[in-house]
């Protein structure tokens, strides 16, 4: 196996006798897109300024591309950015200046060309002269991506990049970063909010609680991990009947109206249930199955449910 982009041992931090961050280790290989997700409080944001070397950590151990960064930071910076919809470039100046500066910074070659390519390709071409602070969210959101790209990292941190953006961008901006994976074997740190955004661009998610990591795999094995679906049926027949015969089952279950049930079930139980109610002569005249998401693991994890 090819040598981890990222590898994080141990990493602790405390504020005085809480401790934000306990023992967190985990690895990115080359080219994965890598979820880090928590609910408020779960230690995300603590560890994401500790890879950046914003936050000193109590112990631990983070290395980037074979190198320790706390002993080699600058090294591991040059190949590495950092992108969120929740930093700012300097309001005062265009978005052309800011970039230029951030180029100098990173020793960008040919700034001018690479700088113009990433107007054009986060459509932003137009604002280039426009002082950022005149920017809308979404603009500024997109200025911020920009500069997080003008050096090729081979190392992307992401922390929520796409708030404040319409669909339509965020479509984009995952179709960029898809292809910047794969054309570039770029590896990616990501952390949104946003679950569906997440299951269509993470190859592997780590949750966070409380400073742990409780789950580490990929999307559609942990929403496996949940196991309940939700089966809506609309219905001719006897409403007394279905409930009896949920009831018996033990099943939960609740009336949307008079024609039309949601059964909380296992996936492989909804041949079964179906066929039983078949039996006690109640007609089905429409199904919809909805399966677990995400969301559902978010919100489990998120309640300290065990998956």
């Amino acid at each position: 196996m090819s040598q981890a982009i990222v590898s994080v041992d141990g990493l602790t931090k405390r504020y005085g006798s809480y401790t934000a961050v306990d023992h967190l280790s985990f690895e990115a290989q080359e080219g994965e897109i890598l979820g880090i997700l928590g609910a408020n409080g779960a230690g995300k944001s603590t560890t994401i300024q500790m890879l950046l070397g914003l936050t000193i950590p109590d112990g631990g151990k983070v290395t980037y591309f074979g190198t320790d960064f706390f002993t080699h930071k600058e090294a591991c910076l040059t190949k590495m950015n950092f992108a969120s919809a929740y930093s700012q470039l300097q309001s005062r100046m265009t978005v052309y200046q800011n970039l230029r500066i951030y180029a100098g910074l990173y020793q960008v070659k040919d700034y001018h060309s690479r700088i113009k390519e990433l107007l054009k390709l986060l459509e932003i071409e137009e604002y280039a002269e426009t002082l950022f602070w005149r920017l809308s969210s979404g603009q500024q959101t997109r200025a911020i991506l920009a500069k997080a790209l003008l050096n090729r990292p081979k190392l992307l941190l992401m922390d929520e990049p796409t708030a404040s953006l319409d669909p339509e961008i965020v479509n984009k901006i995952i179709d960029l970063i898809r292809k910047l994976q794969q054309s570039e074997k770029v590896t990616v740190l990501f952390t949104s909010h946003n679950m569906e955004e997440v299951a269509r661009l993470c190859d592997r998610i780590i949750f966070l609680s409380h400073g742990k990591i409780v789950a580490n795999d990929t999307p559609l094995e942990l929403t496996k991990k949940i196991g309940h679906a939700t089966l809506a049926l609309a219905f001719e027949g006897s409403k007394t009947k279905i409930s009896q015969y949920l009831n018996q089952q033990k099943l939960k279950f609740h009336f949307v109206n008079e024609y039309l049930v949601e059964i909380t079930l296992l996936e492989q139980d909804i041949p079964k249930i179906l066929f039983g109610l078949k039996e006690k002569d109640i007609w089905i005249t429409n199904i919809s199955i909805e399966k677990p998401s995400l969301e559902d693991v978010f919100l489990t994890i998120s309640q300290d449910k065990p998956l």
